[in-house]
């Protein structure tokens, strides 16, 4: 990475979760000073960004991302996603820490392996990685995986997920539960019912019927959020649910925590926005675990959303090469590219229709993924004076138009091809350090596709 541009930054006019304008001073990697515009005092020589907008409209500070849920797919699918092809993507989307999810060859299920993407991520130097542990061997579900290992290991492993399969044993489930809870862990469970989804190809619905593809129904994933909010109730340990997609689940969700279970869950920004009535055209860009579901399902989880009911938005990032996507549906991978457009798929479904705020935004975007992925000391911190500079400056007038070719990510398989989506991230500071500038990283390549509208 380049370190040519000046590590000292002032922020004139700029609107912290959307309130009124300061300036902000960044030096020796925290906020140094923060006051009204033209009162703070400026080191010689500050790179100065400028938010021209009124104080309605002009740029927004934000905590920097954090992404619970992302794929980067090394080692081992390197034809997809490498360490620094995807945190180089979640800089240019926003993100200043992500969590690398365990499904890699070899799977992430020993302190070895789970250091060596802690590494990889040191050294790619875009975003914090932070490696998720395998909860059983290989992901194969017949014995746990090195938990305390991964967790005392020099990666602090705290997320363990077998993410992209789930954990259907339930004895095996309660073990992990009780195990994490030694060091505060916590299990990220897929849920999805095999038993139930063998051979599913998209939502079983009124779409799956008509036109002839296998049906995968809510059931299979609410079936399992029910037994295992239960398990954790039962053990006393924490419970995370993946990209979780039916409005049952929901409601299962919003009854464990009336209860009192320690509960977390997160969604998706495709399933926000998206439904299965795209997968008419066989376009296997669509096809996703858990599928997209209907309209109903997608109001349930932005109601949950905004409720609080769900705690998180991660991308659930699943980058893969054309020949894995670009062929008949029934052959395709399953999943979607999203570090570099969630943050806009959150402006349009819950900002602009006025269920969030911006301070929402870095709740459910950045501090409450910190805290669940337990690296709240760094990251998802206020924007105040002596924090850590682990910010993203957002221009959310702007407009652009999504083209995966130029998308900073290795891979193509956005959902959003040809989309106007709003918003464009204009900065990311990592603790003080720009990765990215101008709206592009600071190597210079243009970040997400074809920008209209004023920059700020």
């Amino acid at each position: 990475m380049s370190t040519a541009r000046p590590q000292t930054f002032v922020l004139r006019g700029v609107r912290p979760y959307g309130t009124d304008p300061v300036d902000v001073v960044l030096a020796d990697g925290v906020i140094a000073a923060l006051g009204a515009p033209g009162t703070v005092e400026v080191p010689d020589g500050a790179h100065e960004i400028t938010s021209t907008g009124t104080d309605e409209d002009g740029l927004v500070l934000l905590p920097g991302l954090v992404d619970l849920h992302t794929h980067l797919r090394e080692p081992g699918r390197e034809d997809a996603e490498t360490v620094f092809s995807g945190t180089r993507a979640a800089a240019a989307g926003g993100f200043t820490a992500v969590h690398a999810m365990a499904n890699t060859t070899p799977t992430q299920d020993t302190a070895g392996v789970v250091e060596q993407v802690h590494r990889l991520g040191e050294q790619a130097g875009w975003v914090d990685v932070h490696p998720v542990g395998a909860v059983t061997v290989g992901l194969g579900g017949e014995r746990l995986a090195e938990l305390g290992a991964m967790a005392d290991s020099a990666a602090r492993v705290r997320v363990f997920s077998d993410d992209g399969k789930c954990v259907h044993d339930p004895v095996l489930m309660r073990r992990a539960l009780e195990y994490v809870k030694a060091f505060d862990g916590v299990v990220a469970q897929h849920a999805q019912e095999p038993r139930l989804t063998e051979g599913a190809q998209m939502n079983e619905g009124v779409v799956s019927a008509q036109i002839g593809l296998t049906g995968w129904p809510a059931v299979a994933e609410e079936s399992i959020i029910a037994r295992d909010v239960l398990l954790a109730e039962h053990v006393g340990s924490r419970l995370h649910v993946c990209h979780l997609s039916t409005a049952g689940s929901v409601e299962i969700i919003r009854w464990a925590k009336g209860r009192g279970i320690d509960v977390t869950a997160e969604v998706t920004p495709h399933h926000l926005v998206l439904t299965d009535e795209l997968a008419r055209d066989y376009d296997p860009v669509f096809k996703v675990n858990p599928p997209l579901r209907t309209a109903k399902d997608v109001e349930a989880v932005r109601e949950g959303l905004a409720d609080g009911t769900i705690d998180i938005v991660a991308t659930d990032h699943a980058p893969h090469p054309v020949e894995d996507k670009d062929c008949e549906w029934s052959s395709a991978a399953f999943g979607m590219t999203g570090l570099e457009t969630a943050l806009s798929v959150v402006q349009q479904t819950m900002v602009d229709t006025g269920r969030l705020t911006w301070a929402d935004v870095a709740r459910v975007l950045s501090e409450n993924p910190a805290r669940i992925g337990r690296i709240g000391e760094t990251q998802g911190r206020p924007i105040a004076v002596g924090e850590p500079a682990n910010l993203v400056l957002v221009d959310p007038a702007a407009t652009r138009a999504i083209d995966g070719r130029s998308q900073v990510t290795a891979s193509d398989n956005t959902p959003f091809q040809g989309m106007e989506l709003p918003g464009r991230v204009v900065a990311t500071f990592l603790r003080g350090r720009a990765t990215v500038l101008d709206g592009a990283p600071v190597d210079g390549t243009p970040v997400g596709g074809t920008l209209e509208g004023a920059t700020r």
